[in-house]
């Protein structure tokens, strides 16, 4: 769907963003390599929505590209977060003093994401998170360096919030992972589901990958909501939603999966998340050129993608696009080339990254299908309304990114 903001109007603030914060440099390609570096959960609860299988995606990407541009051999680094803001600085400070890194790619922790971001716009060098959702790279933390490509808190949450209440859950309790990303997102979804007419009885915070969620279970079944919802992710929701279903919460309230994957619905099985909502940037099937990439990705990996995973090849891709196209590594005309030029692949029709670094992508309600509707191992889901990227994430004069007013007084 095409974004109603014009692709021509987005290359005249994006060229004069970049006027107004960063000088021009030499073009050319630095050390004469192209340097990607990924830091995402290689081993922890995060693992399976990115990690090695992002690293694959990025592969893929270089090699779909023929391992070089123009001649410059591309080369990628991957480390694992562990999810830690100070293991992922450090990391990124590392590979941009002594590894000449070009483009940096973070994946799934919030927190170790912002810390990545803040770091590569001390060093002006391009940060793109694809599985990382807090709003804040877009919002108050923004920097001309930071691209949000995947999905956010608030796209997931005006996706299922609003759906949940039309269909009857009126009232939610929520289940919600400890830092950044499960704060953004609890508070995203309640906003859109009080203004959908819905009402809160409450919430539980559970630190990041706990074993046990009997007693925050127990809080939830005791509330007396109608919606238990799980604004955790990967192996934190899949263990969440077992245990709820061992507890019997599921016969009397409706699991509502804010961060559900793909996986996490094969893992768990049609039995258990039968009629679940649930809002993706992307799937497997969405188009024929997703599928035909996703057949591929299976074959190598023996499963499907995610929408992280597959967010990793296209942004890969639409960097070495830029790089190819300019003729330069240098980040403030990559970046600048990256905000005047739509995306099209296989992951997005016509993607426009803003001016505050938002990827405007669409978003799709999806709904888990019944093991009778199901005709295969990764059927597993039927559409059930598409938002449009606008809608989802807000429009350009609802961000709060500072260095927009910046950008707005050199025009």
């Amino acid at each position: 769907m095409r974004h109603p903001l014009s692709v021509a109007r987005l290359a005249l603030f994006a060229a004069a963003l970049t006027c107004a914060l960063a000088p021009a440099q030499a073009a050319g390609i630095s050390d004469n390599v192209i340097r990607i570096g990924f830091i995402t959960d290689m081993s922890g609860v995060y693992a399976d929505g990115d990690g090695p299988g992002g690293a694959h995606a990025i592969r893929m990407a270089i090699a779909d590209a023929g391992g070089q541009i123009n001649g410059h051999p591309v080369e990628l680094l991957v480390a694992d977060s562990r999810n830690k803001a100070d293991v992922s600085s450090a990391l990124a400070r590392d590979w941009f003093d002594n590894q000449k890194l070009d483009l940096l790619i973070g994946g799934t922790s919030s927190a170790a994401s912002l810390a990545m971001s803040a770091v590569a716009a001390e060093k002006k060098r391009p940060f793109i998170t694809s599985g990382a959702g807090s709003s804040a790279f877009t919002n108050d933390q923004c920097n001309p360096y930071t691209i949000q490509y995947t999905y956010s808190t608030r796209g997931l949450a005006r996706g299922t919030g609003a759906a949940v209440v039309r269909e009857g859950g009126s009232s939610w309790f929520f289940l919600t992972t400890d830092y950044t990303f499960g704060h953004e997102l609890e508070h995203d979804t309640a906003a859109v589901v009080k203004a959908s007419g819905g009402t809160v009885l409450g919430s539980v915070r559970t630190p990041l990958g706990t074993p046990d969620f009997s007693s925050f279970l127990l809080q939830a079944q005791n509330s007396g909501a109608k919606v238990l919802a799980l604004a955790n992710a990967t192996a934190d929701f899949v263990n969440s939603l077992k245990t709820a279903v061992e507890f019997g919460l599921t016969r009397t309230m409706i699991p509502v999966g804010l961060t559900a994957t793909l996986l996490d619905i094969h893992a768990l099985g049609l039995e258990v998340t039968q009629g679940m909502y649930f809002t993706v940037p992307w799937y497997w099937n969405k188009n024929p050129d997703s599928e035909a990439w996703s057949k591929r990705y299976l074959k190598d990996i023996g499963r499907m993608p995610t929408y992280g995973q597959a967010g990793d090849y296209s942004a890969a891709t639409s960097y070495l696009k830029a790089v190819s196209q300019t003729g330069t590594d240098d980040a403030d005309t990559i970046m600048a080339w990256l905000k005047s030029h739509p995306v099209n692949d296989f992951f997005v029709d016509h993607g426009v990254i803003r001016a505050d670094g938002r990827m405007m992508n669409d978003m799709t309600l999806l709904r888990v299908k019944t093991p009778a509707e199901s005709t295969g191992p990764w059927d597993l889901h039927k559409v059930a309304a598409v938002i449009p990227a606008e809608t989802a994430y807000g429009t350009l004069d609802e961000s709060t990114c500072p260095m927009l007013k910046t950008a707005a007084k050199a025009q």
